[in-house]
């Protein structure tokens, strides 16, 4: 049996993204996995009953997805709208749709509070970067499950073939 890859559901074109876009991922390795049923999508966001388009969030204080987890850090909206809450249960909503589906693997958008795997935003809304991941990232890896960014599809391509 072939390995399951969940993916961000705005990667494969839907327009859930915070601000109303989508960010799709054009690859033949994502119409492969397509094909063959692999590919399980969510977005944990919406999954949690957030709203398209929403305010922009990030995790507060320079802090990361397993600070979260961890309950020592906050994800916050560019309001000042505390959505610590709101993106924990997004986190335990896809790490459970990953294991009810049998995925080995996450294809994530990078950047996100939640799906970022190798860089997200220092919770200034300041536009810099940090290296780190989201809270869902972070769930799914806690939940051995190996992410992937966007940026990293063939390097899934690589691990999905060994």
């Amino acid at each position: 049996m072939q390995s399951k890859i969940l993916v961000s559901a705005c990667l494969m074109g839907h327009a859930v993204r915070y601000d109303g876009r989508a960010k799709p991922l054009l690859h033949q390795a994502i119409e492969t996995w397509r094909a063959e049923g692999r590919l399980v999508t969510i977005c944990p966001e919406m999954s949690a009953g957030m709203q398209v388009p929403r305010p922009p969030a990030e995790i507060a204080d320079a802090a990361t997805g397993e600070d979260v987890l961890a309950g020592t850090a906050r994800v916050v909206e560019l309001t000042g709208a505390d959505v610590t809450v709101e993106f924990l249960r997004a986190a335990e909503n896809a790490a459970a749709l990953a294991r009810q589906a049998g995925c080995r693997y996450a294809l994530l958008i990078d950047g996100s509070p939640s799906c970022g795997s190798g860089f997200i935003y220092d919770g200034t809304f300041s536009g810099r970067r940090q290296a780190g991941s989201g809270v869902t990232a972070a769930a799914l890896k806690a939940a051995g499950i190996e992410v992937f960014s966007d940026r990293e599809i063939e390097r899934l391509i690589e691990r999905i073939a060994q």
